[in-house]
């Protein structure tokens, strides 16, 4: 149980990590969130995807295909800047102890969605922009998953959204800052959308704006919750957000610089 407080708008909630067992079982609020998400992402994508060109059925078989595959991503990706968390070559597949990486969750998704794109003979760019909304859904209710788990937060703050955890002194609640900027990230995606001039640069914006995010949100985090590429001076995922900020934006504007050749 944890009881986690908003001690500046008095707001106090104890939550247990477990929502409820099946026999011995337990089944856990992060796994029903994180799953939360990805059905409401599925759910807003299958219904604006004719809109856009792309039939349903494409639809559910890249999520379910990306589901696994993002699975396996996210777990390859903590592992291999993690290896000195694991005891034994079996404890790397032991995911419900947790260890999943968001980064790594998109990359296992996005190359699974463009070989079933190529087998099927479908745009990629444009699947990739018909779903670029609905992983930002995903993400933003995904995040209250680190909530729940009272994890992922930042430093020591007096700001008005300060989140004390078991009666410490509060620290920036980075899971509610993430998630608000994939909520503006998507609200900016609906309403320019439609007025794209080439496919592909909904996805690159997302992958800009979400990498944006996390440049500045990873610096900010509490050092036993980074994967550092270089200790205690560069995370892993701000040097990813930094080359994606690169590519996403270069991309953008050799996009923007094509369409007046």
């Amino acid at each position: 149980m944890n009881i986690i407080s908003f001690p500046k708008i008095g707001l106090t909630l104890n939550i247990n990590p477990v929502a409820f067992s099946i026999g011995t079982k337990p089944i856990y609020w992060y796994a029903l969130i994180i799953l939360t998400g990805f059905l409401l992402g599925l759910l807003f994508v299958y219904k604006t995807c004719e809109k856009r060109g792309i039939k349903k059925d494409y639809i559910w078989d890249i999520a379910l295909i990306g589901l696994v595959f993002g699975i396996i991503g996210a777990r390859i990706y903590y592992v291999l800047f993690a290896l000195d968390e694991f005891d034994s070559f079996v404890d790397m597949f032991k995911i419900w102890n947790g260890g999943l990486a968001i980064y790594g969750g998109i990359i296992g998704a996005a190359i699974s969605t463009f070989i079933y794109c190529k087998i099927r003979k479908i745009s990629v760019p444009k699947v990739f922009d018909v779903c670029a909304p609905g992983l930002l859904i995903g993400q933003a209710i995904g995040r209250f998953g680190n909530f729940v788990n009272a994890e992922v937060f930042g430093g020591e703050t007096n700001s008005l959204l300060g989140m004390s955890i078991n009666g410490n002194t509060p620290v920036h609640p980075l899971f509610l800052y993430e998630s608000l900027w994939n909520i503006i990230g998507f609200i900016i995606i609906l309403l320019f959308c439609d007025k794209k001039k080439r496919d592909g640069q909904v996805f690159c914006f997302y992958i800009l704006w979400y990498s944006l995010g996390r440049l500045f949100l990873e610096g900010m985090r509490n050092p036993k919750y980074i994967l550092y590429v270089i200790p205690n001076v560069l995370g892993i995922s701000q040097l990813v957000a930094l080359i994606l900020i690169i590519a996403s934006a270069s991309v953008l504007i050799y996009m923007h610089l094509k369409k007046y050749n």
